[in-house]
């Protein structure tokens, strides 16, 4: 067998494990739902469906220019996907992806712009490392605070994203301000930190691929390793993972850590890589829409890279649409918000169910 049917095959058995989940599949019927319902919408809105996803199309993958453009926004969010399935395997709801992305590329940017007299390939390794280890370090904070004093992720997560973001922009409007410069935001980085753009005319850099690794990565260690196992039974069931003599706490603190380091990656090589400085609130909810897309993919690491270029779609898409069709951008965000009610919606009338099955059952045991 030749090398290249072999990665055919790996590819047939990757994309067959992503569609044929249940979870997945469910989704994606709730997506076509919600482009139904936004259709009656916008028509009644006064626009044409037809004319608003032509524009969507035509500015996401109508042309090369277009796709790289949708592969620039997918990145980020693919990696914020992936932080919060990955705090969702260990029974985590990380709202906090946005707050360690902050930290993330905060880090690299000091390490990018005041570093020097590297050669490229450590400096930017450093930069990268430096943003990995904010986000993480910013990610373990609430795995800390969880497993020490019982406090609830998602309300420390959403107060460490104010704080952060706070944090940030106290910073570029003042000690890192570039000099002469009316806007917040930091000395250009250096030459030999910044990611180099794959092709002429677009800021696609090696990040898209990095993201994609790190997808694969994930799916082979929550399904390969002992670490992932550990994860997963935690997140099913913490007390039946402790009688089986798993250490909880370290794995929820060990999995935060892991959660925000991907996160603050995405930071890191946004900075790096597309804004080539840090910017004062450059993200445009990368963080948040991490969660729609994790939810979207039914928490499943590889099928995050599919929603996550469809909502890189989206984005890149509601760019063109008013320069072209003169209908408000704004149509695009009406999208986004039905897709996450639409694939939300079955998730959470699932989780229901289960709890209430779980609780039937007790009173039946208690019964007997």
């Amino acid at each position: 067998m030749s090398v290249i049917s072999k990665i055919n095959n790996k590819t047939k058995n990757i994309l067959s494990k992503v569609l044929n989940s249940k979870d997945v599949t469910i989704s994606f019927i709730s997506f076509l739902l919600a482009l139904g319902i936004s259709s009656i919408i916008i028509f009644l809105n006064g626009y044409s469906p037809i004319v608003v996803f032509n524009g969507i199309y035509q500015g996401s993958f109508g042309n090369a220019r277009a796709f790289f453009q949708t592969l620039v926004q997918a990145t980020p969010i693919i990696f914020t996907g992936l932080a919060f399935t990955v705090a969702f395997k260990a029974g985590l709801i990380n709202i906090g992806a946005e707050g360690q992305l902050y930290m993330g590329a905060i880090s690299a940017a000091l390490v990018g712009v005041y570093i020097s007299g590297l050669p490229m390939i450590i400096h930017i390794s450093l930069a990268l490392l430096a943003g990995i280890i904010a986000g993480g370090l910013w990610g373990a904070l609430v795995g800390f605070l969880k497993v020490r004093f019982g406090s609830n992720e998602v309300i420390t997560t959403i107060m460490l994203n104010f704080i952060a973001i706070s944090f940030t922009s106290y910073l570029v409007n003042y000690p890192l301000k570039a000099e002469g410069s009316h806007v917040a935001q930091t000395e250009r980085i250096l030459p030999s930190a910044t990611l180099v753009r794959l092709f002429s005319g677009s800021q696609i850099t090696i990040a898209f691929i990095i993201a994609i690794v790190t997808a694969i990565s994930i799916e082979y260690m929550l399904k390969k390793t002992l670490f992932g196992y550990e994860v997963r039974v935690v997140g099913l069931n913490p007390k039946a993972a402790e009688t089986a003599g798993i250490k909880t706490k370290r794995i929820l603190l060990y999995t935060m850590f892991l959660s925000g380091a991907i996160a603050g990656l995405a930071g890191a090589t946004q900075i790096l890589g597309v804004q080539r400085r840090f910017v004062d609130h450059f993200s445009a909810g990368f963080g948040f829409d991490g969660i729609a897309v994790a939810a979207l993919a039914a928490n499943n690491p590889l099928g995050v890279i599919l929603s996550g270029i469809l909502f890189g779609a989206l984005r890149a898409g509601s760019m063109t649409l008013n320069r072209i069709t003169n209908i408000p951008a704004d149509i695009v965000g009406i999208i986004q918000s039905l897709v996450i009610i639409f694939v939300a919606a079955p998730l959470l009338v699932r989780q229901i169910t289960n709890v209430s099955s779980k609780g039937k059952n007790n009173i039946k045991q208690k019964e007997e």
